[in-house]
């Protein structure tokens, strides 16, 4: 009887099991753009095909509203918040890079001098260590330790934050070498064979074709000829077509060119395809995850602005990336099979000086001038300069010298505050002891400041500028051309977010208020997970299934 009673226990667990993995997807294949603005759906969508952006948006849940809930918007803690379901506040990652005291230095989000580079002589000295929280993949690996979890990127952030701490495959882009790359950090001391294979295939000083209109001159409704974009090494003008080979051969760099070209699009998609096929992803009962970051789109909007012909064609040729990326799912899985979302991890400001040329609010807010002000200010106050350090709108005090000085650090903090508050570009100013103060904020900015600050990383002071402003080091001609993000405003903080796939509702749009950190709450009911670690976030209850 105790033997039957056992047995019985036995065939219970492999039921319980096999009933969970028929209830979740075989795969969740989450896509963030880095830098796409909600409008670029609409605005954009006379290049777009069917099958790309329109095939989320007719046949899965389009939610309309939704919004970054902390500030600086940059690419390391967008990813981060997008894959832990909380803010910086929680995760730690304050911005792509942050002033290392003890060091003296500024260090990127995944740099790691423990760890190694696999695949190049560069490139690898990365981990996720800095991330203070786990992520949804880290949870599904906890959960079940036979799924896998496969993450690429241009970009080392946006592949190292969404994979997690427990990856299985993490790649990206070494600009030194020309081909994919991965960190010691994951336990291997070689790329896998299909990644070596797959580097063997390309190289950018070769094969990096021309940038020419993919559609019709007709079809375009911006112009291509713009006084605010950037002009790239080995062009005389910022217009079409951009002949890479001749740019190389004037003397551009082939590996800097292929990340603003959208081949890059192209290759990062062929990547994702590669890792289904070799990683044999989706085929067994434990539900997979691969995260991919389409990262050109923001290296090349930061050259060319919002309200170029250049993001037009990029975006159109990315809709057809996008269209074939699907296709292969669907033919691998079924629509049934696998969920999809896709997101961004910032969008961007338009470029200020064509703020300026149009009379509309906005402008420079130039670092250096600024900064010697407040060195000026410091020296009649305290007869000393007391700034060490500013980055990402965080001023870092030296804190060595007030205390040798016998002066209070939160003294110091408010007089900074106040003069910066003088400054007709600043619109909000806050000092550390106000964020540490532990009361909620009442105002809206205050609040977005403190989500995104580390009472370790952050400086004692953080501003934001006004609507428009883009911080730039010095008055200069480039200055006032290409653009940037970071700010707290809605061309920064509304992005796209669609679902598709696996019991996704069809057709349907989503007007009330969702914060980016929703997205990792929703996936853990679509996975059946427990909430990883610090997650704030709320499920998306529209597109939950509802049991009757």
């Amino acid at each position: 009887m105790k033997k039957l009673f056992i047995s019985g226990l036995l065939l219970g667990s492999m039921f319980n099991l096999n009933a969970q993995s028929i209830k979740a997807p075989k795969i969740v294949v989450g896509i963030v753009i880095d830098q796409m603005c909600y409008d670029y759906l609409y605005r954009f969508n006379h290049v777009f095909t069917t099958g790309g952006f329109n095939r989320l948006m007719n046949k899965g849940t389009n939610c309309r509203n939704t919004q970054y809930n902390y500030v600086p918007t940059y690419t390391a803690p967008g990813h981060a918040s997008i894959y832990t379901g909380t803010m910086p506040s929680n995760h730690g990652i304050i911005g792509n890079d942050w002033y290392n005291r003890s060091k003296k230095m500024s260090f990127t989000s995944v740099y790691d001098e423990r760890y190694k580079t696999i695949g190049s002589a560069t490139g690898g000295q990365a981990s996720p260590m800095n991330l203070l929280t786990y992520t949804i993949t880290d949870q599904l690996k906890m959960a079940w330790p036979q799924s896998k979890v496969i993450s690429i990127s241009i970009k080392d952030r946006g592949a190292i934050l969404p994979g997690g701490h427990l990856s299985d495959g993490t790649f990206w882009y070494d600009y030194n070498s020309g081909d994919f790359v991965t960190s010691s950090f994951y336990g291997k001391d070689q790329l896998p064979k299909w990644v070596e294979s797959f580097n063997s295939r390309f190289d950018p000083a070769k094969d990096l074709r021309p940038w020419r209109l993919l559609l019709p001159q007709s079809t375009y409704k911006l112009a291509d000829e713009s006084p605010y974009e950037v002009v790239l090494s080995g062009k005389t003008s910022a217009t079409f077509p951009y002949d890479f080979p001749a740019m190389i051969e004037a003397g551009a760099n082939a590996n800097s060119l292929f990340t603003i070209s959208p081949q890059a699009n192209e290759k990062l998609t062929d990547l994702a395809i590669s890792a289904l096929e070799n990683e044999d992803l989706g085929k067994d009962q434990f539900t997979d995850f691969l995260c991919i970051s389409y990262s050109t789109p923001d290296i090349a909007g930061h050259a060319f602005g919002p309200y170029s012909r250049e993001m037009e064609d990029m975006y159109a040729r990315l809709d057809r990336e996008l269209q074939r990326l699907f296709s292969s799912l669907e033919t691998r899985f079924g629509k049934d099979n696998f969920i999809l979302f896709l997101t961004a991890d910032h969008a961007v400001v338009p470029v200020p000086e064509m703020l300026v040329k149009m009379n509309l609010p906005g402008g420079y807010f130039f670092t250096n001038d600024r900064l010697q002000v407040l060195r000026d200010d410091f020296i009649m106050a305290y007869n000393a300069d007391l700034l060490e350090f500013e980055i990402n709108q965080n001023i870092y005090l030296d804190l060595k010298k007030i205390d040798s000085l016998h002066l209070d650090v939160d003294q110091v903090a408010e007089f900074t505050a106040n003069e910066l508050q003088k400054w007709p570009e600043i619109k909000t100013v806050l000092t550390k002891k106000q964020l540490m103060s532990g009361a909620p904020r009442t105002d809206y900015w205050g609040e977005l400041l403190q989500n995104g600050f580390d009472r370790q990383r952050s400086g004692e002071v953080i501003f934001l500028l006004q609507p428009g402003y883009l911080s730039k080091e010095e008055d200069l001609p480039v200055a006032h051309l290409g653009t940037s993000h970071g700010s707290a405003f809605n061309y920064d903080t509304h992005v796209p977010l669609l679902w598709y796939g696996k019991g996704i509702p069809q057709g349907l749009d989503l007007y009330s208020p969702i914060q980016i950190t929703d997205i990792s709450a929703t996936l853990v009911h679509m996975l059946n997970l427990q909430r990883p670690g610090s997650m704030t976030g709320a499920p998306i209850l529209p597109i939950l299934p509802i049991k009757k």
